[in-house]
């Protein structure tokens, strides 16, 4: 054991060594030029290893910064490292142990506004064994992983109240035991942070209730017992319509009779709730130092300093010109490791934030960004022949019968009838016709029509004109099948103007549109921005014959119907199991859909747009997880407005009047965009997430950081045109999801998983698209 400590001692020792000739160059330190500093009791400085080279010396250093930041404490390689103690201007302090400019080790990290943290933490996060003193009073003691309770713990509420027991991401979840400040208390299992599941409530005059819970109250197969014996067992349900019972008096097995209301329960239960937890407003892991770089080489005249996006400021330091060392999961940013190619190169050690030193991250040499390869028109054409040409013919027949019936003019305000998904016309089409169907060459087919009245009264809240819809899908031009078929098994077809998309779908996704049917219509009437997706019909073909098949089909709008080209798509959920596309570049296409983990941009969009993206998203996720809908992702479609001959994406600030002209669109000046949406005459072809002028800032990822779900901003910025909005929107979350939850949180991250439930579906999904998106300044 003494040999191996030994070993590793010296890798230490010989790593740390190769910064010293760096290190000795450096004018001044990091925090400036004048500061206090004291060689260690230890000197390692005069240590020689094998290559014959010192080791760095590690200091004692004070230092006041200009922008008010402060730090006394161990130092090493222009890293705070040992113990030290560190304070923000904004009044936030950690005092503690120190590794390599991260938090490491055990420490006490307090809030300007009372709050503190004491414990372990493990390269910035609060991880490990802690206690958090909230500004309100309330204490928790027990383990944390990233920032989050998660494990076994206890809290202590300042009114009184005590829950102890298992924790998961930040949650009550497991088994627990809750006692409120009057001695009442429920002990059994929790989810989310709410009583859910198998427990019992004890109340301190002897009575309790023994059965099953969901969302605080009981719900299921439970007993009430009274201090007497004397017990009520039954069916127990919010709704007095869905309970049932019995009463039975202590010592008897025969049933008796009790004037008694489990209402009474119900009320009772009603004044214990849980205390919710004080939301943070800055994490530890989030908070970042600031850093000062040398330079190698070039223009030495003035210290540089790198900021938060990668740009070189010089003199002065700004608030923005700062750099975070507190570790490298998702959710932080710290400084862009990929300056401008200026000339002048900036410490590798330094720059990876480790004292091995890392690799050159120059844009120099960042691959240029090239426009995918051209590919062939989308889908194959389905002609006679064809597997599914007869189906269809079969779905043309029945649209053109279902649009073009005569109806009277449908009034926006819907009667609840009409969303009843009993709310059906069935229409049987023979071969030769019938008195309201036409002659035909194929088999005998049945056509369902879902909701008919709802559908013809969303197109015409979407502005589709019928006998448009009619040409687009029924006309003489046939459909064209997408190539292979969705994940979900579904089969796509686009019509030939590329307008309208048609899915085959499963009978759970359309038992799900049909219940938030509703719901999905008054979103549509009170916000005509709604990115989710829109559904112009739901029909059902149904063979005759033997096989009795039914197929069911959903029309939806075309996201990507443009005339300009998309040069990359993307399906973006916020998750990052199995979300990356393992393909080179050289391979992708027009048509390939990309993944969170290929994402490599920033979308800057215009402030206007932007607020009212924000505003959107929020009430589009709210309505999704409102009808326990989860899965969905926002498609992003990019067109480069600046594409050289060679195919080379040329960046907004390499653009000249000498490059060559735009594909297929006038080259528009950042200026020539804010005319644009300051002038309502040219915004017709413009909505939100459709044909949206904006721009794009590129993004790298760390190597030391396997799982970086957002690059960095290197402040090189293309102008584009965007297509986004919210798909897959019928997904519930149904026993195969939960399965899924399941067996995938015992093999991986249970943060990084698709399949969770939907309410933290939704936030995890606004927070990735609001890191994504931004506002362009």
């Amino acid at each position: 054991m003494i040999g191996r400590d030994s070993s590793v001692m010296k890798a230490w020792e010989a790593t740390v060594r190769k910064t010293q000739a760096v290190a000795k160059k450096r004018a001044n330190s990091i925090f400036g030029s004048t500061y206090m500093a004291h060689a260690d009791d230890e000197d390692h400085g005069n240590k020689e290893g094998t290559n014959g080279r010192e080791a760095h010396e590690l200091y004692h250093a004070e230092k006041v910064l200009s922008n008010g930041d402060y730090y006394k404490g161990d130092w090493a390689d222009n890293f705070p490292h040992g113990k030290g103690k560190y304070v923000w201007s904004d009044g936030c302090v950690y005092v503690g142990d120190w590794f390599r400019g991260k938090t490491n080790g055990k420490g006490r990290f307090s809030w300007p506004n009372g709050p503190n943290y004491e414990g372990e933490f493990k390269s910035g996060y609060m991880d490990g064994t802690g206690t958090y003193t909230a500004s309100n009073g309330d204490v928790y003691k027990g383990q944390w992983v990233m920032n989050l309770k998660h494990g076994n713990g206890v809290k202590n509420f300042v009114n009184g109240d005590k829950y102890e027991g298992e924790w998961r991401r930040g949650m009550q979840e497991g088994q627990g035991r809750y006692e409120w400040g009057d001695g009442n208390y429920y002990m059994g299992e929790w989810k989310n942070g709410n009583i859910c599941g198998k427990g019992s409530f004890f109340w301190g005059d002897g009575n309790r209730y023994d059965g099953y819970w969901e969302d605080g109250l009981p719900k299921g197969n439970g007993r009430y017992i009274w201090s007497d014996g004397s017990f009520y067992v039954g069916n127990w349900s919010k709704d007095p319509r869905d309970r049932s019972g019995a009463y039975y008096p202590a010592g008897s097995s025969e049933e008796g009779t009790l004037e008694w209301d489990p209402e009474e329960v119900f009320d009772a239960l009603g004044k214990y709730e849980i205390c919710e937890g004080e939301k943070v407003s800055v994490l530890p892991s989030q908070k970042r130092l600031a850093v000062w770089r040398s330079s190698k080489g070039g223009d030495c005249g003035k210290p540089r300093r790198m900021s938060i996006d990668g740009r070189v400021s010089v003199g002065v330091e700004k608030p923005s010109d700062r750099m975070q060392l507190w570790g490298c999961a998702e959710g932080d940013f710290s400084g862009t490791k990929t300056p401008p190619a200026t000339g002048v190169g900036l410490d590798d050690e330094l720059m990876a934030m480790q004292l091995d030193g890392a690799i050159s991250r120059g844009t120099s040499q960042l691959q240029t960004l090239k426009a995918p390869t051209k590919s062939k028109r989308q889908g194959e054409v389905i002609c006679k022949g064809h597997k599914n040409y007869e189906l269809m013919l079969n779905l043309q027949l029945g649209i053109r019968h279902s649009v073009g019936r005569p109806a009277p003019s449908a009034s926006l305000d819907l009667k609840p009838s009409a969303f009843d998904p009993k709310e059906k016309v069935w229409t049987r089409f023979p071969p030769e016709g019938s008195k309201y169907t036409p002659p035909h060459p194929t088999s005998e087919f049945k056509w369902k029509d879902y909701c008919p009245v709802v559908f013809r009264t969303l197109r015409k809240l979407f502005k589709v004109d019928a006998a448009d819809y009619m040409i687009s899908i029924c006309g003489n031009e046939a459909l064209r099948e997408l190539s292979s078929p969705g994940k979900s098994g579904s089969f796509f077809y686009l019509t030939n103007d590329d307008r309208y998309m048609i899915k085959t779908m499963k009978k759970a996704e359309a038992k799900a549109l049909l219940r938030m049917l509703p719901a999905y219509y008054n979103h549509f009437r009170a916000f005509d921005n709604a990115l989710v997706t829109k559904f112009y019909g739901l029909h059902c073909v149904k063979l005759t014959g033997t096989a009795q098949k039914k197929v069911r089909f959903i029309i939806m709008g075309n996201l990507f119907c443009s005339e300009y080209t998309i040069h990359r798509r993307f399906d973006l959920k916020g998750s990052s199991l199995g979300r990356i596309t393992i393909k080179p570049e050289s391979e992708i296409s027009e048509t390939t859909i990309l993944k969170d983990l290929d994402l490599n941009f920033i979308f800057r969009l215009q402030k206007s747009w932007f607020q009212e993206f924000c505003r959107q998203i929020d009430r589009d996720c709210e309505l999704l997880e409102q009808e326990g809908i989860m899965d969905y992702s926002l498609l992003v479609g990019i067109h480069f407005k600046d594409i050289s001959e060679n195919g080379e994406i040329i960046s907004s600030e390499s653009h000249t009047p000498a490059d060559s002209e735009c594909e297929g669109t006038p080259c528009t000046s950042r200026a020539d965009m804010d005319l644009l949406l300051l002038d309502p005459t040219r915004w017709a072809s413009i909505k939100l997430g459709v044909n949206m002028p904006a721009r794009v800032e590129r993004t790298v990822r760390r190597n030391d950081c396997e799982l970086q779900l957002v690059g960095d901003p290197i402040g090189e910025f293309y102008e584009v045109v965007l297509f986004f909005g919210i798909i897959d929107i019928l997904q519930d979350y149904d026993i195969s999801k939960k399965l899924e939850h399941a067996y995938k949180s015992i093999h991986y991250d249970p943060t990084s998983i698709s399949a969770v439930d939907p309410r933290q579906y939704s936030r995890r999904f606004r927070d990735f698209i609001f890191r994504v998106f931004s506002e362009d300044s």
